[in-house]
């Protein structure tokens, strides 16, 4: 223990002078440079003014160029991007859905075998989820109704209802919205949804509009890196992403256990984000888009085939999801912070990588490989909340500490994997808790089909205070973090099931 903290101590030592060399270094040729012009007379300095004032070709082509790598820099800088404001939608209490309301529905309205009803028992008690999480209405009704009208009410719901709450929290007018992205894994219609939101709030004609399916939990960041890229052609822009997922019309009903675990684990959900390039903005945003970094390993036909939306064998569709979907978005996550990690760690930690990698391949030397500490990059950590093992998975990749894990292992267990929007209960949990300071960077990273691994960096502009915004954390945040056990039994009493009614 002791040698570890030592270790620590000593890590830290090296963190500092490496990221603060500059500093060292030019202090003494400051101080220096400082004690000889403190010697030099009025006579010098008019020596110097006369010299210039003969030959004044120097100074005038120093001037120059220093004017035109000023507009060079200036005319070629991306545009700065806010986050003005978002909002992660909270369902209406009546549909809260607890484990044995699940296992009760599903015994009783299902198709499932005796096998696969306590196989999904079991991926219940184990999923990290609690009591508290939605299901949409359709789902819950008497009969089930997995229409594709019952899945358009719902993604209506979801999106409408966190446009309302982001337009009223922002003040901006729908008019100034040029750009609008929206996002939903396992739904599409025609119109478009992005058409639906154009429609209800009456948005401008020449507006900037795309809608992302098929692309997973992961097509929330991809929505922000396509708002990102068209805010830096549309000067005075807002630009709206929207992203939601339906489970009613992706509710599995066949005896396949690849495509039984999404019954289990994905709930009702789904957050609205407005983006601005307009200068102005920046003092009431909440945060500046430092970058995205993208990865897909669709190349490789494992990654590919690891999520895929199919029938089984009784042709019952449904999501299925291959033995291979931890390892491979394990080696997924390593191809994107590669990428991700010279953009963002300090030199410190850059130079240990080089060191051990050369160590490694180059020297052979037996070592273990080093694993890059996030922690000196970023302050606040918003991991998918896809699973349990999911981020078991990234926690030990990472290293990260419970802290850090915390706002992603309470967003799976007060809300479920809400897919895409998934990434903005958890900022909203650290918000709540008052932990977001001005400086502080957030890394946001998520997982979904293809395979994907997509990665946005925030840095905040100012403090954010829970009890100026409206968060859906903020009326029971005080009750967490709560200890998740490692099993939670459910306990099934038959005689429950005939009498059951959602």
């Amino acid at each position: 223990m002791e040698y570890e903290k030592n270790q620590n101590q000593m890590k830290l030592i090296y963190h500092y002078s490496i990221t603060y060399f500059e500093y060292l270094i030019l202090t003494p040729l400051i101080l220096a440079l400082s004690i000889h012009l403190s010697t030099c007379t009025l006579g010098d300095a008019f020596n110097l003014y006369n010299n210039l004032k003969q030959n004044p070709i120097p100074l005038l082509f120093f001037a120059s160029v220093t004017i035109i790598l000023s507009i060079v820099y200036y005319m070629s800088r991306p545009q700065d991007v806010y986050l003005v404001n978002y909002t992660a939608y909270k369902p209406s209490p009546s549909l809260m859905t607890t484990k044995e309301h699940y296992m009760l529905f599903a015994t009783k309205y299902g198709s499932f075998s005796e096998e696969n009803l306590e196989f999904q028992k079991k991926i219940l008690e184990r999923s990290g989820l609690g009591d508290k999480t939605y299901f949409p209405e359709a789902v819950r009704r008497v009969p089930p109704d997995y229409s594709f009208g019952e899945a358009t009410k719902e993604a209506e719901l979801v999106m409408f209802g966190a446009v309302d709450d982001l337009l009223a929290k922002t003040s901006v007018k729908t008019k100034d919205i040029g750009i609008l992205v929206v996002n939903c894994g396992g739904f599409t219609r025609v119109p478009s949804l992005s058409a639906a939101v154009v429609n209800h709030y009456k948005l401008r004609t020449d507006i900037l509009s795309y809608s992302i399916g098929g692309m997973g939990c992961s097509a929330g960041i991809i929505s922000i890196d396509l708002a990102r890229r068209l805010l830096q052609v549309s000067p005075n822009s807002y630009a709206l992403v929207v992203s939601i997922e339906v489970i009613g019309l992706n509710w599995y009903q066949g005896n396949n256990r690849q495509m039984l675990l999404p019954n289990c684990i994905f709930r009702m959900g789904g957050a609205a984000v407005l983006l601005s390039n307009h200068s102005s903005d920046r003092d009431h945003s909440k945060y500046q888009l430092f970058r995205t970094v993208l990865t897909h390993k669709g190349a490789d036909d494992k990654s590919y085939r690891c999520v895929v939306r199919e029938e089984d064998e009784g042709k019952a569709l449904g999501l299925s999801l291959s033995k291979d979907i931890i390892a491979v978005a394990g080696e997924t996550l390593k191809t994107n912070i590669t990428t991700l990690g010279p953009l963002v760690l300090p030199v410190s930690e850059q130079l240990l990588f080089l060191a051990t990698s050369i160590a490694r391949n180059i020297f052979k030397m037996k070592i273990k490989p080093y694993v890059p500490d996030f922690k000196l990059a970023f302050e606040h950590f918003c991991i998918h909340s896809g699973g349990k093992a999911v981020l078991d998975e990234v926690e030990k990749n990472l290293e990260l500490t419970k802290w850090h894990m915390e706002p992603s292992r309470m967003t799976l267990y007060r809300y479920g994997n809400t897919s895409s929007s998934s990434l903005w209960y958890e900022l909203a949990y650290s918000e709540a808790k008052g932990r977001i300071k001005k400086g502080d960077r957030v890394w946001q990273i998520a997982f979904g089909s293809g395979f994907k691994c997509n990665s946005a960096v925030w840095r905040a502009l100012r403090n954010v205070n829970p009890v100026n915004d409206k968060n859906p954390w903020m009326d029971e945040i005080n009750d967490f973090p709560v200890e998740v056990p490692r099993v939670d039994p459910i306990h099934i009493d038959k005689s429950k099931v005939e009498q059951f009614r959602p």
